[in-house]
């Protein structure tokens, strides 16, 4: 029999070395895309990379017996109600052993008070069908993109600024401007969901915008980490003419680091396109799925006689 409970601390050290083998992250959070496979030997990346779940208040393992045959982790993004599986390891070819710990994780994080509860996995990953059967929803897809040389090439062709923090509204309306309508249902069909979600990068990054007309119709964020660097863009469908600008941009703040990682969803071809323009190459596809939660509703708390305070 299978079953789900809270991490111990040893746990983490008998799954990634059970048999002999050193089983991989199935789930690819933002801040950790393109690093995975950079370590000096597997067993100390992966104990570089996992042990510091071993003891985390979200995390949980599924055991049979003394058996330990799976591991999950969460954590929120932006807001409380948004959170995301950052680590998920699977052990063992018995789908209920993943299906239980999708089923434990989002019971804990909904207590939690989680709304939703995000995954990003490889696009030819097993847990892709194996989240679906969990109550999980694929929304969209996304190709990471590596660039080597990061050496931009011409002059500044784009006058960028600093993004004040008063002007994250409209870069939410830009977001529902270069968002099919499937994924902001999901992401952000309102503001608050959209900063709720927003996902972490694993420190602060760098964000400039582009005006034009008298709106925000460009947003880049990057993030130097280590000897790598990572960017991130969004462009008004309107002004996609400027996005290998954009791009160049980005590079000039992160000039340098390398590689430098960059995601490009689907329904951006543009992006794309100019990013292998640019000398990027794609490396790899991502499944991005995410479950509603049921709303935790507390339980109003009977008055006591005596304790009222009358109203003059």
């Amino acid at each position: 029999m299978t079953r789900a409970r809270t991490v111990l601390p040893t746990d983490i050290v008998a799954l990634v070395t059970f048999d002999g083998r050193v089983y991989p992250n199935e789930a690819k959070p933002w801040d950790r895309l393109g690093l995975d496979d950079r370590g000096p030997h597997a067993l100390e990346t992966a104990l570089e990379q996992w042990f510091s779940f071993a003891t985390g208040k979200h995390t949980w393992v599924s055991v049979r017996g003394a058996t330990i045959r799976g591991l999950i982790s969460a954590r929120k993004r932006a807001k409380n109600t948004a959170w995301e599986a950052d680590c998920l390891i699977n052990a063992d070819e018995d789908e209920s052993v993943c299906q239980s710990l999708l089923a434990r994780m989002s019971e804990g994080v909904t207590k939690a008070g989680a709304e939703r509860i995000f995954l990003r996995a490889s696009a030819d990953s097993p847990i892709c069908d194996l989240a679906r059967k969990s109550g999980f929803f694929p929304f969209s897809h996304e190709t990471l993109f590596r660039l080597e040389d990061t050496n931009p090439k011409g002059p500044e062709e784009l006058n960028l600024r600093a993004r004040v923090t008063e002007e994250l509204y409209p870069i939410y309306q830009l977001y529902n401007a270069a968002t099919p309508a499937n994924v902001r249902s999901i992401e952000g069909v309102t503001f608050r969901e959209w900063q709720a979600a927003l996902e972490p990068w694993g420190g602060k990054p760098r964000e400039l915008v582009w005006e034009e007309n008298g709106a925000i119709r460009g947003w880049i964020r990057c993030l130097s980490q280590g000897e790598a660097g990572r960017m991130a863009l969004t462009v008004h469908p309107n002004y996609e003419e400027a996005t290998g600008a954009l791009i160049r941009a980005a590079l000039r703040v992160i000039s340098g680091r390398s590689p430098v990682f960059c995601l490009a969803p689907e329904y951006c071809a543009s992006l794309a396109s100019n990013l292998r323009g640019a000398g990027f190459t794609a490396m790899e596809d991502y499944v991005l799925l995410a479950r509603r939660l049921p709303v935790m509703v507390k339980e109003p708390v009977p008055e006591q006689v005596g304790k009222t305070i009358p109203a003059s």
